[in-house]
């Protein structure tokens, strides 16, 4: 097992975002975005770099292809924000309480996803690299097709996860606090479970083999 590169993340002083609407393909640099209510907006392309995202409210925000880089998001909020093929590089997400987000598509590498519940998360053929998902909730995550290197669960809970067709290498699923994997159990080929969590996961092990318990 190689150890994951976790993010570290150290701003500069931040400007305080003037608070109009975010733009398709902005640029935006060293800004701080504060109890922005940006539901319903597009910022398809921009770019975020060096910024801080804090209490923001993302509802159907599109932030498709978007970039952020270098950057904090802290107690965002949103119900089917949209950040399929978005990228994130060196990106700390704390305390985040997403439902349905679509990160289809998407690249994450060195992300650090701390606290927080992400209801039904979209992250179908996303290629995760050097990502840490700590004490944090995930509910029926869909991971199907995606590609997983160097990932770790920490004291996190996992619920009803889809791996469907995912390939790992060097993820460590040992310190997930619950593992339930509804689909794809085929797909932890690559991974590091605990000797518990076989036992858990043991029906579903049998089930995909065929293999009838009685």
């Amino acid at each position: 097992m190689r150890a994951v590169r976790r993010a570290e993340v150290r701003l500069p002083e931040l400007m305080a975002y003037d608070g109009g609407e975010l733009e398709p393909e902005g640029d935006y640099d060293g800004l701080e975005f504060t109890d922005v209510d940006a539901a319903g907006q597009s910022a398809r392309g921009a770019r975020f770099m060096d910024c801080a995202l804090r209490r923001c409210a993302l509802d159907e925000t599109e932030l498709s292809r978007a970039r952020f880089i270098d950057t904090v998001l802290s107690g965002i909020r949103g119900v089917g924000t949209d950040l399929s093929q978005a990228s994130l590089r060196d990106v700390e997400v704390t305390d985040a309480r997403l439902g349905g987000a679509q990160l289809h598509g998407a690249v994450l590498e060195r992300v650090v996803v701390r606290g927080g519940k992400i209801d039904f998360p979209n992250l179908r053929t996303a290629k995760l690299r050097d990502v840490v998902f700590e004490g944090c909730v995930l509910v029926e995550a869909d991971f199907s097709g995606a590609q997983l290197e160097r990932v770790t669960f920490e004291d996190c809970t996992v619920a009803r996860a889809d791996f469907t067709g995912a390939r790992m290498k060097d993820v460590d699923l040992r310190g997930a606090a619950a593992l339930d994997v509804a689909r794809g159990i085929d797909g932890l080929s690559g991974a590091v479970i605990s000797p518990a969590q076989l036992l858990d996961l043991s029906p579903s092990f049998a089930a995909h083999l065929g293999v009838r318990v009685e």
